[in-house]
């Protein structure tokens, strides 16, 4: 959609020495031809750098641990554009009386099993209700494959509760995360309100883990706040621009003025000579 001329894709082989199906699958569906069997911090080098195998590419997106943020941050600084510094993963829920506990434990857990360093914040504006989902939460976790994960995030996560409604929204603001669930009754007043947040899950049926398979956005967000200033990935981020000017002789004498006003007060005279030259003749 971006109208890229060249798409390639890294990613790691498995411990047969294999890409996965499914991801391979994913690729031809969104038209990728080249795909190479590297991932880590390594296969951003091969793409910032070039290889005898792996040509040298203008921009590298995709999530990944931290020494391939690592890694994209060294080769931002030498000319390539990356998509962002992301990490750790991040899931504020907002939750009132209208809630269903059971979903909201379910959306923090789903975040916690991410790395033991992701971060879950549950904000509500009642006490009994954030220990009944925090009940409902350490249940749910004892049932989890990946419970070590998950306890570890959660040691390094917040449950906070606040007098109304516009507290809550504040808060919110204040922290700008990566994902934040509204599991409030008037979802779409208090979205309204929020400046700051990298994707916004709205409702009881509006699960975090849709926005990162199915439900359309792209699941590469801001984390650390950085969502008050920035996007999440998109079309026009695959995009850049360039802007065109053609000006006639009639048009340069009407600009002349102001260019030549400001070329001196900034001391640049070659400047100001270019459109004196022009209007000499």
């Amino acid at each position: 959609m971006a109208g890229c001329r060249e798409v390639l894709m890294c990613t790691p082989r498995g411990r047969d020495g294999k890409v996965a199906p499914a991801v391979l699958y994913a690729a031809d569906l969104c038209g990728v031809e080249r795909i190479f069997g590297i991932g880590g911090a390594q296969a951003v080098a091969a793409m910032a750098y070039g290889t005898g195998t792996v040509p040298k590419v203008d921009k590298i997106f995709g999530p990944g641990n931290r020494y391939v943020s690592m890694a994209k941050r060294l080769v931002n600084g030498q000319g390539v554009a990356v998509d962002m510094f992301a990490g750790p993963s991040e899931v504020l829920v907002m939750a009132d009386g209208s809630c269903d506990p059971r979903f909201v434990a379910a959306d923090l857990l789903s975040q916690a099993e991410h790395g033991r360093d992701s971060k879950v914040c549950l904000l509500t504006d009642n006490e009994e209700l954030s220990v009944r989902i925090l009940k409902e939460l350490n249940c749910r976790l004892d049932r989890l494959p990946r419970r070590e994960t998950a306890g570890a995030a959660l040691e390094g996560s917040l449950s906070v509760v606040l007098r109304t409604r516009e507290d809550m929204v504040d808060f919110a603001d204040a922290y700008a995360p990566e994902h934040l669930i509204i599991s409030m009754s008037d979802p779409w007043e208090i979205a309204g309100k929020v400046n700051a947040a990298g994707s916004v899950f709205i409702g009881n049926f509006s699960p975090e883990s849709a926005g990162d398979y199915a439900s359309g956005t792209n699941h590469t967000l801001p984390t650390s706040g950085t969502a008050t200033a920035c996007s999440g990935v998109g079309v026009d981020s695959f995009m850049h621009y360039v802007t065109y000017q053609e000006i006639t002789r009639k048009g340069l004498e009407n600009l002349s003025g102001a260019i030549v006003q400001m070329a001196e007060a900034e001391g640049l005279d070659a400047h100001a000579e270019a459109v004196r030259a022009r209007m000499s003749y």
